[in-house]
């Protein structure tokens, strides 16, 4: 069982795999002008002066990471009312622009989420595997936002009871069942706000955007520029609606649309899964090990994945562990291989296997999704991701009435998937923290052109949310890779990376309507 609306870039699952939304408008100041993209007051105000104004203490980090400094940045738990006594501690870190070239001053990533550890991502990857010019120029810096990782984070479950809360049945068959997967969402919910207490009412992605510009004023820069992917586009359309003088080089690769309501977002995220797999069915008809028959044709693959999904609900199958291969935790693990089409061999294999009675590699994908280690420890991340989607937009439904109301619908979006995403976009309905936002529209009058990223059969921000975040933005600009996989910007598209790597080094964004492959 998930959120379904996790949105992360697919080089955070690879890079865990290796191993391995709904939008908050919420947070202080005027979220409901400034967050709509209505330039408001970019002063900075005087009960904040001590946080824009610190110095931060940068030191080696710790691990296995050389050449990564870290620190504290301090933020106040609520802007409308700041207190130190209530102050975050939100863990920040860089690697220093190698050179040669100008020193561009520092480039902000975030992988998504929301719940994706950013420090992860700058260690593991970006501040790595990001083009070398890119990394010669800037200051590759990340924090983990509020509520996240190592940022105060979000607790919930223990680990043994975030196992148990990932196999519960999450197409249920009969009352027994929808009794049973409400229970699982309310002592999830339940144990949010008692182990999270007062925090969960202050982790909206508008108060995240807040500590960006903290964060962007205690680098010394006097501009963002940033890339952001994922839900981390919305992150950095929201920072672009708060502050748009402040806006320097954003990329938003992969992008979300602002204007949906929570049920919108999850069925057009079906939709987007439904389009990626038809993707694989035509690839998996080209190999000869391909564990799902059709001829290529989507709706016959499906129809043959839904009846293995049905044997599983039946009777799981053993993975050489101690648990087993359930029907929630394998469609878990057919959505994480979805992000990426590289994934696609992984996941014939792992179709196979679990036909065979042999269901491991597919838990380990499923694993993966959820950030659980071989060990059995689950990162944050689903307690965050549940904590800042629930905040960030009203739920989709309030009830299973309303679930059984629009399964059609979401069965319309995606034959194969769509009763999971359906009965996935109940669980903000219990949620002990009310809904502060509502769906809106982003334009940051006045910002420097913003270059949004949209991939064609993205599974997870379908192509029709870039387009619309770019027409709403005033200075948007539309970047389209018609391929697949989930995000665009380093994964292979040499037309995709010199476009961004060209804006990032000169600010000069491609030319409008740009489409690569």
């Amino acid at each position: 069982m998930d959120t379904r609306r996790l949105l992360r870039t697919s080089g955070t699952l690879a890079a865990t795999a290796a191993l391995l939304i709904s939008a908050a408008v919420s947070g202080g100041a005027a979220p409901s002008a400034a967050a709509s993209g209505r330039a408001g007051e970019e002063a900075v105000p005087t009960a904040l002066k001590p946080y824009y104004e610190q110095k931060l203490r940068w030191h080696a980090c710790a691990g296995k990471h050389p050449g990564f400094e870290c620190a504290t940045l301090r933020a106040p738990l609520d802007y409308d009312r700041p207190s130190a006594g209530d102050d975050l501690k939100l863990a920040v870190s860089r690697k220093k622009a190698t050179g040669p070239g100008r020193h561009l001053g520092s480039l902000m990533v975030n992988p998504g989420g929301p719940g994706g550890s950013a420090i992860s991502f700058l260690q593991g990857y970006a501040g790595v595997a990001y083009p070398a010019p890119v990394r010669a120029r800037y200051d590759m810096v990340a924090m983990d936002p509020r509520g996240v990782a190592a940022s105060e984070p979000v607790t919930c479950l223990s680990d043994a009871e975030m196992d148990a809360f990932t196999k519960v049945d999450a197409t249920p068959d009969n009352e027994r069942e929808v009794g049973e997967l409400t229970a699982a969402f309310k002592k999830f919910a339940g144990a949010c706000a008692s182990r999270s207490g007062k925090l969960l009412q202050h982790v909206s992605t508008v108060e995240a955007a807040r500590d960006m510009d903290v964060f962007r004023a205690a680098l010394g820069d006097d501009r963002l520029h940033y890339v952001g992917a994922s839900y981390g586009t919305f992150l950095g359309a929201t920072y672009a609606g708060l502050f748009p003088s402040r806006v320097g080089r954003l990329v938003l690769d992969g992008a979300l649309d602002p204007s949906l309501s929570a049920e919108r977002v999850n069925r057009e995220q079906a939709a987007g899964f439904q389009t990626a797999f038809a993707s694989f069915v035509a690839d998996c008809a080209r190999h000869d090990d391909c564990p799902i028959e059709g001829g290529g044709r989507a709706d016959v693959a499906g129809a043959r994945l839904k009846s293995f999904f049905a044997t599983l609900d039946r009777r799981p199958i053993p993975t050489g562990k101690s648990r087993e291969l359930t029907e929630s935790l394998a469609t878990t693990g057919v959505i994480s291989a979805m992000y990426d089409e590289a994934s696609w061999p992984l996941l014939r294999k792992a179709l196979r296997n679990a036909q065979n009675g042999d269901g491991a590699l597919l838990l380990s994908l499923s694993d993966a999704y959820y950030e659980r280690s071989d060990r059995g420890v689950y990162t944050n991340l689903m307690p965050a991701n549940s904590a800042v989607n629930c905040l960030d937009l009203p739920p989709a439904f309030r009830g299973p009435a309303g679930v059984r109301r629009a399964l059609s619908d979401f069965e319309k979006a995606s034959p194969a998937l769509g009763t999971s995403f359906a009965w996935a976009a109940l669980s903000c309905g219990y949620w002990p923290v009310p809904a502060v936002g509502a769906p809106h529209r982003i334009t940051a009058p006045g910002a420097a052109p913003i270059l949004v990223v949209g991939t064609t059969r993205d599974p997870a921000t379908p192509y029709p949310w870039a387009r619309s975040l770019a027409a709403q933005l005033s200075s948007g600009r539309l970047l389209t890779y018609d391929g697949d996989g989930h995000t665009a910007y380093n994964r292979g598209s040499a037309c995709v990376d010199s476009a961004i790597n060209d804006y990032l080094l000169t600010a000069t964004p491609p030319p409008a309507s740009r489409r690569c492959s």
